[in-house]
């Protein structure tokens, strides 16, 4: 059992050499010692296996977004593969949903470009915030300012300079946004457990069946690209960049405060086990971190008069509430083939999975994760399998905890190195049901993707 005390263990407490030291931005080791020297363009190397590995460094550095050095082409090249293989499964997804719609006798367009949630991101990208209707059920009003508003914002900014409607703008923005989580997705995972397993944990990740909503105008896929590459340059101790990041993605979907807490933890901890005060740029990106989130919490807050209260009571008036999985848990003892839906039954399934998963996570002694991930991923299951509405939605909810995966990943490099044949056809079975039922969310389930 992983100890509690090292989920955000900084490294084992090592510190950094006196002269001489190569820093996290010159490819030493991320505690910030010399460690091994590496040639331009050899791959990152994983982070350490055992208790005590470096969850976060003491220095920050560039933006793996904007570096300048040589680390950042060489890790797009290894992850080409990856990224190949991710567009071919999404590209082959989109084309069973159209397939799908021509089948059931619906309009392809309205599907794959405004499906539920779609609709209020092109509305407010349009026309701004300031919509709302009542509910089908008593009691339940929408309104659009429960979306967050950094996608909607980058539709409608892209819209001043290119001259296409709104559906095909947003449909760009989540293409580019998956390609780019899907980067840092391997980039993560690489630093973490090596070349293979990375690819292989972002073919899984584009063949999870709700891995359908970053092929449509959703906001999942610009979530993910900003969690990774804040998880990514946090490992790296890229401590304003990931505090940038988890701006961002606070700003993107409510669940995006889960980056937040990793990298405020994660500072609390370097903190705790140094006894002293953090480097200016560790408190700087601890400060930034929140900001997103906050920021936009209190403005629906003020908006609506009550500054701390007005954004819950609009989640609310939606018919979201947080009971820490009571419904759930209701739910899932009542359900019964035949009687519910698939789509329900699924769901169930897939988040008992992700718990499944993230326990095996908590447990792993041999190669544990480091803290910041464990603390991301927590937080994200957590908001998930809480939240008491939304059943159909709650495994899109887990999307952005790729890490859930990594066990899975983990043992399908094993098998490809002893019985390739095999891993190969199960890769392969996975991914046929997996597309087809994706392709159902969008083209044919009654309820909500």
């Amino acid at each position: 059992m992983l100890d509690v005390s090292e989920l955000l263990e900084p490294g084992g407490g090592r510190t950094e050499p006196k002269g001489g030291g190569r820093g996290p931005g010159d490819g030493g080791d991320p505690t910030g010692g010399p460690g091994p020297r590496r040639d331009r363009g050899a791959s990152v190397r994983p982070a350490p296996a055992g208790r005590g590995g470096p969850v976060v460094p003491t220095q920050s550095g560039r933006s793996p977004l904007l570096a300048a050095g040589p680390a950042l082409p060489p890790s797009l090249r290894r992850a080409a593969p990856a990224l190949v293989g991710f567009l071919a499964i999404r590209l082959a997804g989109t084309l069973l949903v159209v397939l799908g719609c021509l089948l059931f006798g619906d309009s392809p367009y309205e599907r794959l470009l405004r499906p539920w949630d779609a609709q209020w991101y092109e509305h407010i990208a349009t026309y701004g915030y300031g919509f709302a209707r009542h509910g089908r059920q008593p009691g339940l009003h929408y309104r659009d300012i429960a979306f967050f508003p950094l996608y909607p914002g980058l539709v409608r900014t892209l819209r001043l300079v290119v001259p296409f409607s709104v559906p095909v703008l947003a449909l760009v923005v989540s293409w580019g946004s998956a390609l780019l989580a899907a980067w840092g997705v391997h980039a993560v995972v690489e630093r973490l457990r090596g070349h293979r397993t990375a690819t292989l944990l972002v073919l899984l990740w584009a063949l999870l069946p709700h891995a359908v909503v970053l092929s449509v105008p959703y906001s999942e896929s610009l979530l993910v690209a900003c969690a990774a590459w804040g998880l990514w340059a946090l490992l790296d101790g890229r401590w304003v960049w990931a505090g940038t990041c988890a701006a961002l993605a606070g700003l993107a979907r409510p669940n995006g405060a889960a980056l937040a807490a990793a990298v405020i933890l994660a500072g609390l901890w370097l903190a705790w086990t140094t006894r002293a005060v953090p480097a200016p740029r560790v408190l700087a990106g601890m400060a930034l971190s929140p900001l997103g989130w906050f920021g936009y919490v209190l403005y629906v807050g003020w908006e609506r008069g009550d500054v701390f209260g007005g954004y819950f009571a609009v989640q609310r008036d939606w018919g979201s509430t947080f009971d820490f999985g009571l419904a759930m848990l209701r739910y899932t003892d009542h359900i019964e083939i035949g009687v519910n839906r698939p789509e329900r039954i699924v769901a169930v399934l897939l988040v008992s999975g992700a718990l499944l998963l993230y326990a095996a996570l908590l447990t792993e002694e041999r190669r544990p994760l480091p803290g910041a991930l464990l603390v991301y991923t927590g937080v994200l299951v957590l908001i998930a399998v809480g939240g008491s509405a939304y059943l159909t939605c709650k495994p899109r909810f887990l999307l952005p905890a790729f890490p859930l995966l990594i066990p899975l990943a983990d043992r399908l490099a094993a098998a490809l190195t002893a019985r390739p044949g095999r891993a190969l056809v199960l890769l392969a079975s996975l991914a046929g049901p997996a597309l087809l039922y994706g392709a159902y969310l969008v083209s044919a389930a009654p309820t909500a993707l």
